[in-house]
């Protein structure tokens, strides 16, 4: 998977703080005859297409499926994007069911907004399109449960999720939404870069994906304990739980 350049945009550098996404893409999402499958791992704006940030080498990358959870770390491999540190891998997908691939990051500290941001992301690939399992929980400290199967999703298909921290559900967590821009989406002004929405009462939301393509849906909550920062000071943490879902145009593959 090629990261797309990246695209300088006056119009909205002097707008607020965009929102950071940990991206884990897979070069599919269903594989109808299982076997490898490749998997980016960048720290970016996707909507804006960047700019990417450095990603220090991921504390965990895993693999859940079958019930069987599988370190993935030893397979990680640098590969910088413009000079900046990303990270990809390839695992194999030998039996049906769904394979929920996940990674835990190392903490980022943004400077601009005084805190360290770690988001856990996850993203499920079907394997031998067999439509299971794709409800599988990692355990991941911040996590987004799929009320809606998130692989073979058709654009304009509605997905569902709930927002989970230590695996209970966060009453009107607030949901960031971005889409994986080719380019071909020219956001009229800044309020349409991240779309954003809060969960309701028992921690569910939806969101309508209006194009075919990658969407990120990040859950963001605040950490429990504060970290320090380069100049000593203690600084709060966002905690984001990430899922990537792919739609697809009918009639397009």
């Amino acid at each position: 998977m090629n990261y797309l350049p990246l695209v300088a945009c006056a119009a909205f550098a002097a707008g607020p703080a965009a929102a950071h996404f940990q991206q884990i893409l897979p070069s599919a999402d269903v594989l109808p005859q299982g076997g490898p499958v490749t998997l980016d791992l960048t720290f970016t704006h996707p909507m804006e297409r960047g700019p990417v940030m450095e990603m220090r080498r991921p504390e965990a990358v895993g693999m859940l499926a079958q019930g069987v959870r599988t370190d993935l770390s030893g397979t990680l491999v640098a590969t910088p994007i413009d000079g900046v540190q990303a990270w990809s891998l390839t695992a194999d997908i030998a039996q049906p069911g769904a394979a929920v691939f996940w990674v835990t990051p190392a903490p980022y500290w943004e400077p601009a907004e005084g805190k360290f941001i770690v988001h856990y992301a996850k993203v499920v690939v079907d394997g031998y399109a067999s439509g299971e399992g794709w409800d599988a929980l990692v355990g991941l400290p911040v996590e987004i449960a799929p009320l809606t199967r998130p692989t073979g999703l058709w654009a304009g298909n509605l997905f569902t999720g709930v927002v989970l921290k230590h695996g209970a559900p966060v009453p009107f967590a607030e949901v960031e939404v971005e889409y994986v821009n080719d380019g071909a989406v020219v956001p009229p002004n800044e309020a349409f870069l991240t779309q954003v929405l809060k969960a309701d009462a028992n921690g569910t939301f939806s969101y309508a994906m209006p194009r075919a393509g990658w969407w990120g849906f990040a859950a963001l909550v605040e950490g429990d304990a504060p970290m320090t920062a380069p100049d000593g000071r203690a600084v709060p943490v966002e905690e984001g739980g990430l899922i990537w879902v792919k739609a697809v145009d009918m009639g397009a593959e």
